[in-house]
């Protein structure tokens, strides 16, 4: 009898590009590009993730411009990074792993001190409360040029991403970012052709993606990472992204990946497991934003004890809905979750935690077909990005380590 797990250790292609298995690291911002300028901790990080054996890595957070960053440390797309982004890729790609980068804006809200604008820009005026800290407690609504303006943008970055040498780009259509914010009733309160119907909160995601892909070319691989719940009354519902993933798969788009949650409003629906709360009021520097954290802490980091596969059957309703690519994730620790992902039709698996705790995870699968990964889903590792050197598992400091 065929073991499932077998086909998740095979080549597989997206759009022509060729990975040598059908695990991809998951876009988790790294927090190792000081300044914004990706240099030898972020190298040392996925460079490790590749000589462990995974088809494809992702850079996260590519951000589309300067003012797409939530804050300064984050890279944007622009060539006054080209040399150190060109030689961190062909480090990557010398271990045999392709490579993605996670292109995304921050929209409405950032704490980015380095901000050239008069205030954050989404689909409505909002507060920035992530911003309080930082000067900038309030955001404004675009107009209709500056939406024509923000999809360039966009393109504009894909078309120096390619440049770059990425093999990839996994546009962020999730999360509460800038794109997620047009797509989410709770955050667009539009009354124009971007606004009110789930089809128009879809035209600005759209317009990306199709600047995008008209940049990039017929032949590129796109990915997007969707929130298939806001995981928030009156967001984005799991009945919701079956649409959605229908829209961009008409759109274009080779992959769907199924995520959810909003970093802003629910990051614990995407994190499951120990909250948050702790290890972010460790690292916050700022008495407002810790005062903040600890009022708002209890509703902002709900209870989400961790179990395999949490995702899985929203995940199946869009597998069943269409006939491009489609990429789990949420909860897989063990041989039998990526079995089990497999066997549902799934065609990749990205992977955030479990590879922090164990980057040779492939290596593992193929030798051991009862593997199971010792995460424990502590969530340390995602407390840390804001941390010197970013993020790590506390419980295997040393996987990343850089060389004396």
């Amino acid at each position: 009898m065929t073991d499932a797990l077998d086909r998740c250790l095979e080549p597989a292609r997206i759009n022509g590009l060729e990975l040598r298995n059908r695990l991809i690291k998951a876009a988790t911002f790294e927090g190792k590009t000081p300044n914004g300028v990706p240099g030898e901790a972020l190298s040392r990080l996925h460079v490790r993730i590749g000589e462990g054996g995974v088809g494809m890595t992702t850079l996260a957070y590519c951000a589309a411009e300067a003012d797409g960053r939530l804050h300064s440390d984050m890279m944007y797309m622009d060539e006054h990074i080209r040399p150190q982004l060109e030689a961190l890729i062909g480090d990557i790609k010398a271990t045999g792993a392709r490579v993605s980068g996670q292109l995304g804006h921050c929209g409405n809200f950032t704490k980015n001190r380095e901000f050239r604008g008069r205030r954050p820009l989404g689909p409505s005026p909002a507060i920035n409360s992530f911003g309080v800290a930082a000067g900038m407690p309030f955001a404004g609504a675009l107009t209709k040029p500056q939406i024509r303006d923000r999809v360039g943008v966009f393109a504009n970055a894909a078309r120096f991403m390619r440049s770059a040498g990425f093999d990839a780009i996994e546009i962020h259509f999730g999360h509460g970012y800038g794109i997620s914010q047009f797509i989410s009733p709770r955050t667009n309160r539009r009354t124009d052709e971007y606004g009110g119907s789930l089809h128009n909160r879809m035209r600005f995601a759209l317009e990306v993606l199709d600047a995008v892909r008209a940049t990039v070319g017929a032949d590129f691989p796109l990915l997007g990472k969707i929130s298939m719940s806001d995981g928030v009354r009156g967001g984005v519902s799991y009945a919701d992204s079956v649409e959605i993933a229908a829209l961009l798969e008409q759109g274009g788009l080779d992959v769907i990946i199924c995520s959810g949650g909003t970093s802003s409003m629910n990051p614990m629906l995407l994190f499951r497991g120990a909250s948050l709360l702790e290890g972010m009021l460790e690292q916050e520097k700022s008495a407002i934003m810790r005062f903040g954290l600890r009022l708002v802490g209890p509703k902002l980091f709900r209870d989400y004890p961790y179990e395999e596969l949490y995702f899985l059957e929203q995940a199946k309703r869009i597998r069943e809905r269409v006939s491009c690519g489609v990429c789990y994730i949420g909860g897989v620790c063990t041989a039998e979750s990526l079995r089990t992902a497999m066997s549902e039709g799934f065609d990749f698996v990205e992977i955030g935690r479990a590879l922090l705790f164990d980057p040779d995870l492939p290596k593992h699968l193929a030798a051991d077909r009862d593997y199971v990964n010792g995460c424990t889903h502590c969530n340390r590792c995602a407390t840390l990005i804001d941390a010197p050197g970013g993020i790590e598992c506390v419980l295997r400091p040393d996987n990343f380590a850089v060389a004396d």
